[in-house]
């Protein structure tokens, strides 16, 4: 494999400007609504087909899995690990914190690493390590032990998910890059169902073969169906375009044209760390607005609290007489808030990339948030046990505004093209924080013994609402700002009084300009 090119900042001149504008601009048909490769041209939509199937596969693959190896010590405590390793305090509570340790550590340096060491050997490698560690953990013969390797599943999970969104911002355009991540994220849902599913099968059909117990056998299924995804991840994870080393499955004329589909959109190749570059990063207002985004809307949902206010119809003294809701409802009663929240997410996905809203994230978030702040307050303030069925049916939309995560990652991933680390470096600093509050603020305002009232944890959702309305303002602000003083520092550029062939073309400096109007960190504010 080649050395990766240096980065150098493009030009494009004015031949170029019309076919460049082309690859951002076209009209969508009803089928490109659908799925936008339908609009490409017959190679690029070929390309596309390569990298969906490459990249966005493996992801959601990888995703589903990375969540099912984090939950399934929980399955694993309820179905015998906690006698086996006499988990009878707050052990359970420990390697849960000590797993957080090792994803909060690890976040921002494997992001940072992608910017220099290619992913086809980053992230098939923190899958491989994670795998072999999940399959380790069925040999623990103490709690001591536990702790050791969830330290070390965490360190190695915690580069997959900022990864891949590095990774979607530079393969993918402003058209196509939102509905590719709520995809990839919604996978991970779909893990942290499956693994109660799991490992009741691996209980009920693998408990005491060969002498392992059922919980131990969950450990080593999930590592056993992770480890071959990993390996096929070295042969066909690919290469950033921008860096200039052409993955093995494209031709050089589709390298050319995935190149060129980024350059189109201000993706910029990776840079050397200078301290002008890093004074750059830590002057710049993205670097505090843009992950506190992420962080506020990542602890502003209010709990999934329907199962609790299921369950407390059965306490002693009944709260209504005559009714009760059987273990079967209490479980199943709840599922249609995920199924709505799911199908409001990937809705939100597609309008988002599609004509009408032209790549435009932030209408979303606004619209999750003032969605999400009118449930929560219905659920604050509604009466327990008054209209069961009206709360019912506010519990199954309290999720329907709480979709626009990957569509924030997706706007930091645009606002910051032009600069490769500093956009591995915030994406990473997003959810790097937010799990980092996750994991501190539930402890103190969404305790277990308040539910199913919950009021201190749906006020505190109520106030991260508005914070997070407040937060997208100021960042639209910010980008209006930028955008003029980016359009006055053309105007400013002095104008040859006739084209020659040694200057840049009439042509060229009116597509620049626009081009100043239409940059990813301006283009959300026109």
């Amino acid at each position: 494999m080649g050395r990766p090119e240096q980065h150098t900042p493009y030009r494009l001149d004015a031949a170029e400007c019309e076919s460049q504008d082309q690859l951002v601009v076209k009209p969508s048909s009803w089928k490109g609504q659908i799925w936008d490769t339908f609009d490409l041209p017959r190679e690029e939509r070929w390309l596309m087909f390569k990298v969906d199937a490459f990249i966005l596969t493996f992801a959601s693959i990888g995703y589903f899995l990375k969540n099912l190896d984090q939950t399934n010590v929980n399955n694993a405590f309820l179905s015998g690990m906690k006698e086996d390793l006499s988990m009878f305090s707050n052990e359970l509570v420990t390697s849960t914190s000590i797993w957080t340790v090792g994803y909060v550590i690890g976040q921002i340096p494997s992001n940072l690493l992608l910017t220099r060491v290619s992913p086809r050997w980053v992230i098939p490698s923190l899958e491989l390590g994670w795998g072999i560690c999940t399959i380790a953990t069925s040999a623990v013969k103490s709690y001591q032990g536990l702790y050791a390797l969830r330290f070390l599943v965490g360190l190695f999970e915690s580069g997959f998910y900022p990864g891949i969104i590095y990774l979607l911002g530079s393969w993918y355009t402003p058209k196509e890059m939102a509905k590719r991540a709520m995809i990839f994220w919604l996978s991970g849902s779909v893990g942290q169902l499956f693994s109660g599913f799991l490992q009741a099968a691996a209980y009920t059909n693998l408990n005491g073969v060969h002498g392992y117990e059922g919980w131990r056998w969950l450990f080593i299924i999930d590592g056993i169906i992770t480890l071959p995804l990993a390996l096929m991840g070295y042969l066909f994870f690919p290469n950033l375009p921008q860096n200039g080393v052409k993955t093995w499955w494209t031709t050089e004329a589709e390298h050319h044209l995935s190149v060129k589909r980024l350059k189109a959109v201000g993706r910029a190749g990776k840079e050397p760390w200078t301290k002008a570059k890093v004074k750059r990063i830590l002057l710049s207002w993205h670097t505090y607005l843009l992950p506190m985004l992420y962080v506020v809307w990542n602890n502003g949902g209010p709990q999934l609290a329907m199962g609790f206010w299921l369950k407390s119809f059965n306490a002693k003294p009944q709260p209504v007489p005559g009714v009760t809701f059987s273990v079967a409802d209490i479980n199943n009663l709840p599922l249609p808030t995920t199924g709505i929240f799911i199908a409001m997410a990937l809705v939100w996905a597609w309008l988002s990339d599609g004509k009408y809203f032209g790549g435009r994230r932030y209408p979303f978030i606004y619209l999750g948030s003032v969605l999400t702040l009118i449930f929560t307050v219905l659920m604050r303030q509604m009466p327990l046990y008054e209209n069961i069925e009206g709360r019912k049916i506010v519990y199954w939309l309290s999720q329907i505004g709480f979709g626009a995560g990957p569509l924030i990652m997706t706007w930091i991933s645009e606002i910051c093209s032009d600069d490769t680390e500093k956009r591995a470096l915030l994406v990473a600093m997003g959810n790097d924080f937010a799990y980092v509050v996750q994991a501190v603020a539930p402890n103190f305002v969404w305790k277990t013994t308040e539910f199913p009232a919950a009021r201190t944890g749906y006020l505190w959702s109520i106030v991260l609402q508005i914070l997070l309305i407040v937060v997208t303002a100021a960042i639209q602000i910010g980008l209006w700002h930028d955008r003029r003083v980016a359009a006055k520092k053309v105007r400013e550029i002095p104008q040859p009084a006739s084209p020659s062939s040694d200057s840049p073309s009439l042509a060229a400096s009116d597509f620049n300009e626009k081009r100043a109007v239409r940059t990813p960190e301006t283009r959300e504010v026109v």
